[in-house]
Formats: C-alpha cells, sequence, structure tokens
C-alpha cells in the first residue's frame, strides 16, 4: 500500500513539473512574440495629403504593455531554469511558495500591460466621440492589426501565468 502512495506521488510530482516545464516555455514563447510584434508595429500612410505614421511608442499604453512583456518573457525565461532545477530534485514546498509569489506577480503585471492596451487599442478603433477622438485603424489597419495580435496572445499568456500560479500554490500548500 505504502508502494502505491509512493509511486502516486511521484506521478503527480513529474505530471506537475511537465506542465510547469511546458506552460513556461509557452509563457515565454507567447511574451517573446507578443513583444516582438508590439516593438515592430509601425505604418506610414497619407491622410489628406499629409503623410502621418504610427508606431507603438506614440502611447505610453503600448510602451508600458511592452515593457510588460518584455518583464514577463525575461522572468520566464529565468522561472525555466529554476524550476527545471528545483523540480528535477527532490520538491520542497516551501521554494515553490517563491514560484508562487513569482508566478503571481508576473501574471498581475502582463494583466495590467493587456487592459493598458486594450484600452488605447479600443480608442484607437472606435474612438470616443464624446472627447472628439476619431478612430484611426481604418486608416492604420496593418498597425492595428499587429498591435490587436500582440494583445491576443498576452492574453493567452495570461492564462498560461494564472495555470502556472495554481500549479506552484498547490504545490507550495504542501509543506
Amino acid at each position: 500500500m505504502e508502494n502505491t502512495v509512493s509511486q502516486s506521488l511521484h506521478k503527480t510530482h513529474k505530471l506537475s513539473f511537465a506542465s510547469q516545464i511546458l506552460l513556461r516555455v509557452l509563457a515565454t514563447g507567447g511574451s517573446l512574440a507578443a513583444t516582438w510584434l508590439v516593438l515592430t508595429s509601425k505604418q506610414t500612410v497619407e491622410v489628406f495629403g499629409i503623410v502621418v505614421d504610427a508606431r507603438y511608442s506614440y502611447s505610453s499604453a503600448f510602451k508600458f504593455f511592452a515593457f510588460a512583456n518584455i518583464i514577463s518573457c525575461a522572468f520566464s525565461l529565468l522561472s525555466f531554469f529554476i524550476v527545471f532545477i528545483l523540480g528535477y530534485k527532490a520538491v520542497n514546498p516551501r521554494n515553490y511558495f517563491f514560484i508562487f509569489l513569482h508566478d503571481l506577480i508576473l501574471t498581475t503585471l502582463l494583466m495590467a500591460g493587456c487592459a493598458a492596451a486594450t484600452a488605447i487599442g479600443y480608442v484607437g478603433k472606435y474612438g470616443n466621440s464624446h472627447t472628439g477622438w476619431i478612430a484611426i485603424c481604418d486608416h492604420f489597419a496593418k498597425y492595428c492589426d499587429r498591435i490587436t495580435l500582440s494583445i491576443i496572445i498576452s492574453f493567452i499568456c495570461i492564462v498560461f501565468y494564472f495555470l502556472l500560479t495554481v500549479i506552484s500554490a498547490n504545490v507550495s500548500r504542501k509543506s
């Protein structure tokens, strides 16, 4: 009976370890892709005879979004190696509490960046008649499409980080 319990715990640990590694790789890749898309999104058009360009750096919300993705990508890569080292050895649940905090902070940071970018993206797409802001996406379709894709990828990464937070919380509570 004790051997069966030990085998079951070992299987659970292996599954938890494998899912964390997979989710961290996906989150790192997604954050990197979202960062690349937003940093390379620019378009120049002629509107009523005036040459106008759109870049992510013209919006503080898009700059915050880009930096949030850069930070989450870098720290996800770091946490990948830490979890790989911690998970490969015997599990010490106390160590996973710090991984839990790390995952929670990255989830929150990326969520804030996505919220800011989504708000500005909405104004860019639909404008705001109350403040006199006009929609620009009908003129800058390529730019808006790249920003939209970047935001969608980041929202998917939020799901990955949320799952990582749940997994690391579950492992850390077993102390």
